[in-house]
């Protein structure tokens, strides 16, 4: 698992990497005209703002609990996750679609192409420095996932930070080799229509990685909780205590990257003495954290197995 410090070495290579890239952009699209070097431009800016939002999250998440947040600041990274999604998707991908077609609408067949030097140049430049943001957001995936199938990790990951900056990347990536087909068949069959075909290309690229970034951070916002797997586990670790006929009902929800809540309902055998039944809620939340470090909050609704209450644990 990612830990902050991790997190924040890649999303602030991309906001460096971004800022810079979004420079060379601007420059080279106010000299070529190129829409889709505009698109990628906008790209870049709005890369380099969701990194700040990302790194905001990162740090307010840390923030300790207090009398009007007990259980701490946590969510904040998922809410300026899903501000990210809609910033690609309303800023980057609205803005780029917008542009590709206002080039295709206002571009006649017979317009002169200008030189495109420039834009190949600033598109090498780019790759350069994307290439090397989205190596060090790519180490800090695959040292967060391990074995996990990339997507699998996406869909269970509870620190949205990493895998928020690597698809960002991605689509950098893509985006670029998008702007650069667009400008280099453009120019070799004499089309300035397929420059702003790249353009839409690169919005409507923004807008899918935006859907899935708003959906995860929409499933972790409304309390996602465990898998199937590490539940039926923590069931067999109450279970695994002398003491205890069953668990009842578990409830866990994560209330930040690193934090689960965990409330447990365990039934104990009649006739367990009030020490057994502390000297076993003890062992029980050792042996869950032992495993599970980051189950922070762990809460033990201890009942007699008696028939009046059996209803709790079932």
């Amino acid at each position: 698992m990612a830990s902050h410090g991790e997190s924040k070495v890649a999303v602030i290579a991309a906001i460096i990497g971004n800022t810079v890239i979004a420079a060379i952009k601007f420059v080279a699209a106010a000299i070529t005209g190129s829409s889709a070097m505009i698109s990628e431009g906008i790209h870049s800016l709005v890369d380099s703002g969701n990194g700040g939002l990302i790194l905001l999250g990162l740090n307010r998440a840390k923030k300790p609990a207090d009398q009007t947040h007990p259980f701490g600041y946590g969510k904040e990274l998922y809410f300026w996750t899903l501000v990210v999604s809609v910033s690609i998707f309303g800023i980057g991908g609205g803005l780029s679609l917008y542009e590709g077609i206002s080039h295709i609408r206002h571009v006649a067949p017979e317009a002169v192409l200008s030189n495109p030097t420039v834009n190949y140049i600033v598109l090498g430049l780019a790759m350069l420095i994307e290439g090397w943001s989205f190596s060090v957001a790519l180490k800090q995936f695959n040292a967060a996932r391990g074995k996990t199938g990339a997507w699998q990790y996406i869909k269970g990951a509870k620190d949205p930070s990493v895998f928020t900056v690597v698809l960002e990347d991605s689509a950098a990536m893509l985006g670029l080799i998008f702007a650069l087909a667009g400008v280099f068949f453009g120019h070799l069959l004499k089309n300035p229509y397929l420059d702003g075909a790249a353009s839409v290309a690169i919005g409507l690229l923004l807008m899918s990685v935006a859907f899935v970034l708003a959906f995860e951070s929409k499933s972790l916002l409304l309390g996602e909780g465990v898998d199937d797997n590490m539940l039926a586990d923590i069931k067999n670790k109450v279970e695994s205590q002398p003491a205890v006929e069953e668990a009842g009902k578990i409830l866990t929800m994560y209330i930040g990257p690193h934090s689960l809540l965990v409330n447990l309902d365990v039934c104990f055998k009649k006739g367990t003495t009030d020490t057994q039944i502390h000297d076993s809620v003890k062992n029980i939340e050792q042996s869950i954290r032992s495993s599970y470090p980051e189950c922070t909050r762990i809460y033990i609704e201890a009942q007699a197995l008696n028939p009046e209450n059996r209803q709790g644990c079932e």
